[in-house]
């Protein structure tokens, strides 16, 4: 079996040693660092997550700090969604195109202060894009990566754990996507009502890297009694629900409309970003259209490691970007980024799987199951 080796070429997040001392047996590359993926039993993970709490160390998702008079224009010439409005102690999910209209991050923002931002990247090689940026409109700002290493806490039982690490006053007030600085123990954290999953949680944007083994003790031993458990990033709970992984679900050249986030993209105001003209260039073009949709598999599913081609009676129409089993549904699932014709739920799609031919069926979002819109205070 293949394996990763360790080396100080790629960076070891603080929580690094207390991921090995919990048991991580599988890690990838993300931004440079090391980023389990797995502590030997995937079906626990899940469970755990879905119905207990689950921490996840994801010091990989990297800060991009900008701060100076400037900051703010920076912000928003890289978003496709208008920030000018956000005060500080919010965070918004913004796309950012590149000039061509095609999505090349999906950042969540977090505004510390009139003029400090932090953009907390998927995996892409941002930093320079920024600074790039800021000098293409000479504004008086500084970009750089902060020492900030975020912890995931997720799950049902996440803001018990939270109650007890922070106070019930402070955790019930911190509204979906609000954030502030807090102490726990002397440690310094930016704590945000946010993760990526929708069982809800927070995560611990930890400000002191030299402090990430005893973060991670004080929080497991807070989250004994309501069933904590290592966990990371889950691909069967985030697909099951619509949440998208950039990279994985989206290639070189798919924009934000066609990864299904509209909603987050700004196309009418009165501001410019990049590729905004660009994106609307493209959307006026329907013909080369496509649009990421969930769908189910039958058949005997190889592991999804690559892309799959889909085609409709032996016409091609995509591919299918990552697929999983789901121990909700019971059945294999995936996203596909296919042609607009071929993305009505109910379409019978082929899809090659290394060799192995399975059908497919296009569903609604989330797959016909009904969750709660959540919102964005402001």
């Amino acid at each position: 079996m293949a394996e990763i080796a360790f080396g100080s070429r790629v960076r070891k997040s603080p929580f690094f040693d207390a991921t090995i001392e919990s048991g991580a047996t599988t890690f990838t590359i993300y931004n440079h660092m090391y980023l389990p993926m797995s502590y030997g039993d995937p079906v626990g993970e899940y469970k755990r997550l879905t119905t207990a709490v689950a921490l996840w160390d994801v010091s990989a998702q990297r800060q991009i700090e900008i701060v100076g008079s400037g900051a703010t224009s920076v912000a928003q010439l890289i978003s496709a969604r208008r920030l000018t409005d956000m005060k500080p102690g919010r965070a918004r999910y913004a796309p950012m195109c590149d000039h061509h209209g095609r999505l090349i991050n999906d950042p969540l923002v977090l505004r510390l202060e009139t003029d400090r931002w932090w953009f907390s990247t998927a995996d892409h090689d941002m930093g320079h894009w920024v600074a790039a940026a800021a000098d293409s409109i000479n504004s008086d700002t500084q970009v750089f990566e902060p020492d900030v290493s975020p912890l995931a806490l997720q799950g049902p039982r996440s803001f018990d754990v939270a109650r007890e690490l922070f106070g019930a006053e402070l955790i019930d007030s911190l509204s979906f996507f609000g954030h502030q600085l807090v102490e726990l123990n002397g440690i310094p954290i930016r704590l945000c009502r946010s993760g990526w999953s929708r069982q809800g949680g927070f995560e611990f944007f930890l400000t002191d890297g030299s402090r990430g083994v005893e973060l991670w003790n004080t929080v497991m031993a807070a989250g004994e009694p309501y069933g904590i458990g290592s966990g990371t990033p889950n691909h069967a709970e985030r697909i099951e629900n619509g949440l998208l992984s950039f990279g994985s679900d989206t290639d070189s050249d798919t924009d934000p409309i066609e990864a299904g986030l509209g909603d987050f993209v700004d196309l009418n105001g009165d501001f410019d970003y990049i590729g905004k003209q660009a994106l609307l260039a493209r959307i006026a073009n329907p013909a080369a259209r496509r649009r990421l949709v969930n769908i189910t598999l039958d058949g005997k599913m190889p592991a999804a490691e690559n892309p799959w081609p889909v085609s409709i009676e032996g016409e091609p129409v995509g591919f299918c970007r990552t697929a999983t089993f789901s121990p909700r549904l019971g059945r294999n699932i995936g996203l596909a980024l296919i042609a607009m014709g071929a993305a009505t739920p109910g379409t019978v799609l082929d899809v090659d799987a290394a060799g192995e031919l399975l059908v497919a069926t296009v569903m609604s979002t989330p797959f016909g199951v009904s969750l709660p819109a959540t919102p964005e205070p402001q």
